[in-house]
């Protein structure tokens, strides 16, 4: 499928960015690379205009105006839940409506190109570039950890410019469907609705999709990935869609879903390598995460413990909160942590896909 993007590649633009493309071998950064420019744009604008006007209008008793670090970490998860709800709809209206990409075999799926899958990939792409931005000019805030996770995750996207797994693009961008409920679990404890039903049943919704997309999803899919890298790291395109490459001279580039593989070896171990270490390590991550929240599951069921004398007992926590007290009657108990008290911090979830 052709790619929908509104805006037409910018010439200028384009030809700026194709010595470091031809450079780095990515033949398909220039027609891409005014949606990477756009998706951070976007992105930069939200983060610096749309965030301070909207939450300063409907949470002003809430939105940190007097402190840089509290404001940057709302406003980037503001960020995060704009950019996860796009990219989710995309990713699932791609899945259905691109019929090329349905019926891609094999080679297509490892070297194949669709106009539609390459600009989810860049779309993506773009939110990492603006994600590496914020990261470097609030290092003292968000930290090196964070640095080196933007680097590498931009690093990785922008190897779907070869291109490489166009077709996985949307595939594993589904693990943030668990992202929005992330957030806004987050925004409830800022909002002083920690404990309460619209948590509760975000919260809910928040194990279900995480459970569903990031464990069953992901692994299965990441096992399907892990079979077809396998293959093209032993053997290149075949001779037919080589030589089908080479005689395209009248159809588009979207009409020829294998005309960047005209110069396709088998891929490279390095490469493969690269989105396997990637793949493993946020796998064994979410399947640690969830593993956890099940663990703050089971100790909802433990006996409470009652204190019958009169005694001075610390202040009771906040509902929601890990540890403390309350009182239950005339007597304290102590509490146990809920499923929303082991949820990771979005910081961490909020950007894990392979592709």
């Amino acid at each position: 499928m052709r790619d929908p993007f509104p805006i037409q590649p910018i010439p200028a633009l384009t030809k700026a960015i194709e010595p470091l493309a031809e450079r780095l071998s990515f033949p398909t950064l220039p027609l891409h690379v005014h949606e990477v420019v756009g998706a951070a744009a976007l992105y930069t604008v939200i983060h610096t205009v749309v965030s301070p006007l909207l939450s300063n209008l409907f949470f002003s008793k809430h939105y940190p105006k007097h402190n840089r670090a509290k404001k940057a970490n709302w406003d980037a998860h503001v960020v995060s839940l704009a950019q996860s709800l796009l990219i989710n709809g995309l990713a699932l209206w791609a899945m259905f409506v691109d019929e090329e990409r349905k019926n891609m075999d094999f080679e297509q799926r490892i070297w194949g190109y669709t106009g539609l899958s390459g600009m989810i990939q860049a779309l993506a792409c773009g939110y990492f570039v603006w994600d590496l931005g914020i990261t470097l000019l609030n290092l003292d805030i968000f930290g090196l950890g964070l640095l080196a996770h933007a680097v590498s995750a931009l690093t990785v996207y922008s190897f779907g410019f070869r291109p490489f797994l166009n077709y996985y693009s949307p595939v594993f961008i589904l693990y943030e469907l668990s992202t929005p409920f992330l957030n806004i679990h987050w925004f409830c404890d800022k909002l002083n609705m920690t404990g309460g039903k619209v948590q509760l049943y975000n919260g809910i919704a928040l194990l279900t999709t995480f459970f569903g997309c990031r464990l069953v999803w992901g692994t299965y899919q990441s096992y399907v990935v892990y079979k077809d890298m396998w293959r093209a790291v032993h053997e290149g395109p075949s001779a037919s869609y080589i030589s089908a490459a080479f005689k395209d001279t009248t159809q588009g580039i979207d009409e020829n879903l294998m005309h960047f593989a005209k110069d396709a070896g088998p891929v490279p171990v390095w490469l493969a390598g690269t989105y396997v270490l990637s793949n493993v390590t946020l796998n064994t991550l979410n399947w640690y995460w969830f593993v956890k929240m099940i663990t703050a599951v089971k100790k909802r069921f433990e006996p409470v413990t009652e204190k019958k004398d009169k005694v001075s007992v610390p202040a009771a926590a906040p509902l929601g909160s890990a540890t403390g007290t309350e009182k239950v009657g005339g007597a304290t108990r102590r509490r146990q942590p809920s499923i929303v008290d082991v949820v990771p911090d979005s910081e961490e979830l909020r950007k894990g896909t392979i592709q």
